[in-house]
C-alpha cells in the first residue's frame, strides 16, 4: 500500500514537472496515461565524480571530498563526498521526480535501507569506461559498480518483497556518466593508453566498452537508461593552468565532441538491438552555451574555481582552502569540478531529455 500511495505521488510530481517545463503542448489528460504506463519510481545511478555522493570515502583513495570546503553549501554544511559546494545534477533530478533530496551512496554506512527504494548511487570519482582508469586511482571499476549493483536487487527484493521489489528495479531510471577521467587521467595527462592507441582508437575502444556495460546492464534487468556525455573538459581551470592559455583547449574540446558523436550513435544502436529505451544528455551544448553567454544564467567567473586560486587545485589539494565570496557566480567550485548551482542547471535541461525519451 505504501508503494502505491509513493507512485502516485510521483506520478503527479511528473505530469506538474511535464507542464512547468513546457518542453511541449501535451494533453493533461495524456500526460496522466504516460504517468500510470511508465510506474518511475527511483534513480539508480553509475559513474565517476560527476555523479559520486561519497561511496570513494570509504576507499584507499585521494579522489574525494569529505572535508571542507566541500559541501559548504550542502545541508548543514557537510562534507560528503561530493566534489562541490552543495548537491549534484543527479540529486536535483531526484528531488524533482519526487523521490528524496539527495541520491545516498551504496557505500555509505550511514545510509537507511528504507531509502535505498528511492535510489542509489554506486559511482566512484575518478572511475570511467576503461578499468584502467579506475585502477589507477584505486576507485570502482564499472564491473564493480555492477556487481555491488547486484547486490542492491538482492536487498530492494528482501524489504520490498520479489514482485514488488522486481517491479521496483524494472521501473526506474538509470544513469550512466563518465568518460573525462579516461582522457584526462590515462591520456592525455598520464601518457598510460596513449602508448598504445591512438586518440581515435581510443575513442573506439571506450565506445565499445560502454557498449559492453549497456548490455551487461541490460542483462541485470536495466530497461531505461540515461547516458551522459562528456562536458567541454577543455576549458576546466586546471587544464588551461596545465596548458597556460586563458582560452579553452580546442583539442581537448575537439575530442570530447567527437567520443560524444560516436557515444549519441551507439546508444541508437544498443537501444534499438536490446529493445531498452534510452536517453543521451548532451552536457557538453549545456556547459559550452554557459560559458558562452555566462550573464544570462547568472555567472560572472568562469575561467576558474572558487576553492584556492582556483586554478589548480580539486579533492585533496582543495582541503582546508578558503573559498570564492559568491559562489553563485562561479561555474567552477575546483579546478575540476562544476559548482552545485551549474549541477542545477545540468539537471534542469537534462530532465527534459529524460521526459522525452523515457517517459514517452
Amino acid at each position: 500500500m505504501a508503494m502505491l500511495v509513493i507512485r502516485v505521488v510521483v506520478a503527479v510530481v511528473v505530469l506538474v514537472l511535464l507542464l512547468a517545463l513546457g518542453s511541449r503542448a501535451v494533453d493533461v489528460h495524456q500526460l496522466r496515461l504516460v504517468a500510470a504506463k511508465y510506474n518511475v519510481t527511483s534513480i539508480i545511478v553509475f559513474g565517476d565524480s560527476s555523479v559520486d555522493p561519497g561511496n570513494n570515502n570509504l576507499l584507499d583513495t585521494n579522489a574525494k571530498g569529505n572535508f571542507p570546503p566541500y559541501g559548504e553549501d550542502f545541508f548543514n554544511h557537510r562534507s560528503t563526498g561530493r566534489l562541490s559546494n552543495g548537491r549534484l545534477a543527479t540529486d536535483f533530478i531526484a528531488e524533482a521526480l519526487g523521490y528524496t533530496t539527495i541520491i545516498q551512496g551504496y557505500l555509505d554506512p550511514h545510509k537507511r535501507k528504507a531509502d535505498l527504494v528511492h535510489g542509489v548511487s554506486f559511482a566512484s570519482a575518478g572511475s570511467g569506461y576503461d578499468d584502467l582508469t579506475a585502477n589507477l586511482r584505486n576507485v570502482l571499476t564499472i564491473s564493480k559498480q555492477l556487481e555491488y549493483f547486484k547486490h542492491y536487487k538482492t536487498q530492494v527484493k528482501q524489504m520490498a518483497g520479489e514482485q514488488e521489489g522486481e517491479e521496483i528495479l524494472q521501473n526506474a531510471i538509470y544513469l550512466l556518466s563518465m568518460g573525462t577521467n579516461d582522457f584526462l587521467q590515462n591520456y592525455f595527462l598520464e601518457l598510460n593508453r596513449s602508448e598504445t592507441f591512438t586518440v581515435e582508437q581510443y575513442e573506439d575502444y571506450l565506445i565499445s566498452c560502454m557498449a559492453r556495460d549497456v548490455k551487461a546492464m541490460y542483462t541485470l534487468g536495466v530497461r531505461r537508461l540515461v547516458v551522459v556525455g562528456l562536458a567541454p573538459f577543455g576549458c576546466t581551470p586546471l587544464i588551461k593552468t596545465l596548458r597556460d592559455d586563458t582560452k579553452c583547449d580546442a583539442t581537448f574540446n575537439s575530442v570530447a565532441l567527437s567520443f560524444n558523436s560516436k557515444l549519441k550513435a551507439r546508444l541508437a544502436i544498443l537501444k534499438k538491438s536490446l529493445g531498452m529505451k534510452a536517453a543521451y544528455i548532451d552536457v557538453y551544448n549545456m556547459v559550452d552555451k554557459t560559458i558562452q553567454n555566462p550573464q544570462k544564467y547568472g555567472f560572472s567567473e568562469t575561467s576558474k574555481g572558487c576553492c584556492g586560486t582556483g586554478t589548480i587545485e580539486y579533492a585533496g589539494s582543495c582541503k582546508g582552502l578558503s573559498t570564492c565570496a559568491d559562489r553563485t557566480k562561479y561555474l567552477f567550485w575546483d579546478a575540476a569540478h562544476f559548482t552545485e548551482k551549474m549541477y542545477k542547471i545540468i539537471a534542469d535541461e537534462a530532465l527534459t531529455s529524460v521526459i522525452e525519451s523515457l517517459l514517452n
